[in-house]
């Protein structure tokens, strides 16, 4: 009641003791003004940020890393398992060993504390593979016996090779746009899955304008067509129903490619793998997910290194360590991958999007080599 503090009570000015020291000494009281002098200011007033809704602070800007947490022993373990089971059914467990490689790969990568998940089954990969040998993979195999075996005009026989060709090219852009369609649908993060939803025709004009003019330039505007066919592929693609967005441009790639073109001789071939990290450096910098952008740091030489090594372990073991070799590139990949920038993640819903499998089936029948690992 004097003015003074109680000695047990803490002040938020004050710097507490050290543990084990003298309490520290308390300020004398001030001696009052003396009479008709001006009051002193008041002291500064702590006034806290606004907080509620509409309120919040900036996102602060972070870099994301995925990680893979599986390992050769445990996916050799599925690898033999697959193999076996494959050459007892005649090849039928195929699309049994398929799903389960892709469910653990899946399983074993996490970004931000948590990970993704593969919902595909392998009975939509056999029913998918049946479709499209019955839809697309018959009419050619008729083309081919008309053209090979049937006593036929040698106009007839040049026009199912002339049917043959474009079918097997316009069969390409299907079974890209299927597969991607089918295997986004089939992945989550979070329990929200992805989506792909561009369509057939529009890469099927990519395709054909692409072939035209690379053919046309002597190869000069197959950068062009990889980049077009990059935007396609990436700007159709969702997580929930927040849209991927492609900026990149052709005449970024040309440079590099024409002289990759020039040092072809003298390097043997080898400057192209510097021209593949380039790639796949300038195919991640410009894809981004919302306000986030993805970072690649691959380098030439670092990709080199992987090549040979794996190529090493492979021919020393025979191919047994497969599994090996593939885990090493997923780390590979996920080391030299960010996604760098500000993102809120509360505000994505989902969207599923309902989509079948026989662009996946395709995509295994000529072998096109998409996977999303």
């Amino acid at each position: 009641m004097d003015g003074q503090e109680p000695a047990d009570r803490r002040s938020f000015f004050r710097k507490p003791a050290a543990p084990g020291g003298p309490p520290p000494r308390r300020p004398a009281p001030a001696a009052p003004p003396p009479p008709g002098s001006p009051a002193p200011p008041p002291p500064p007033v702590y006034v806290a940020p606004p907080s509620g809704p509409g309120s919040e602070p900036p996102p602060v800007s972070s870099v994301r890393h995925p990680t893979f947490h599986g390992n050769g022993g445990t996916l050799f373990g599925i690898h033999v398992v697959n193999v076996l089971l494959t050459l007892i059914t005649l090849g039928i467990y195929y699309f049994w060993a398929k799903t389960r490689i892709r469910a653990y790969l899946s399983g074993q990568t996490e970004i931000e504390g948590d990970r993704f998940a593969y919902h595909g089954t392998a009975r939509e990969l056999l029913l998918g593979t049946i479709k499209a040998v019955l839809v697309f993979g018959l009419p050619i195999l008729l083309l081919q016996f008309v053209r090979d075996l049937l006593d036929a005009p040698v106009f007839l026989r040049r026009l199912a090779d002339l049917a043959v060709a474009v079918l097997a090219y316009a069969f390409f852009p299907i079974a890209m746009v299927g597969a991607r369609r089918y295997r986004l649908s089939r992945t989550s993060w979070r329990g929200i899955r992805f989506s792909f939803r561009g369509r057939v025709a529009e890469l099927l004009k990519i395709f054909i304008l692409g072939s035209f003019l690379t053919g046309l330039t002597l190869g000069l505007y197959y950068p062009f067509f990889l980049v077009s066919r990059q935007a396609f592929l990436v700007s159709h693609s969702y997580f929930g129903g927040e849209r991927f967005e492609f900026t990149g441009r052709g005449r970024d790639l040309f440079g590099r490619f024409l002289l990759a073109l020039l040092l072809t001789v003298p390097t043997l071939g080898l400057c192209w793998v510097w021209y593949v990290a380039f790639k796949r450096r300038y195919f991640w910098d410009h894809t981004t997910f919302g306000s986030a952008r993805f970072s690649c740091r691959v380098t030439g030489g670092a990709l080199l290194g992987l090549w040979v090594v794996d190529a090493l372990i492979l021919v020393g073991t025979l191919g047994i360590a497969w599994p090996w070799v593939r885990v090493r590139n997923v780390h590979f990949a996920f080391r030299n991958l960010a996604l760098v920038g500000a993102l809120d993640l509360s505000r994505i819903r989902q969207e599923a999007q309902q989509v079948g499998s026989m662009g996946e089936g395709l995509s295994g029948f000529f072998d096109s080599g998409f996977d999303l690992a």
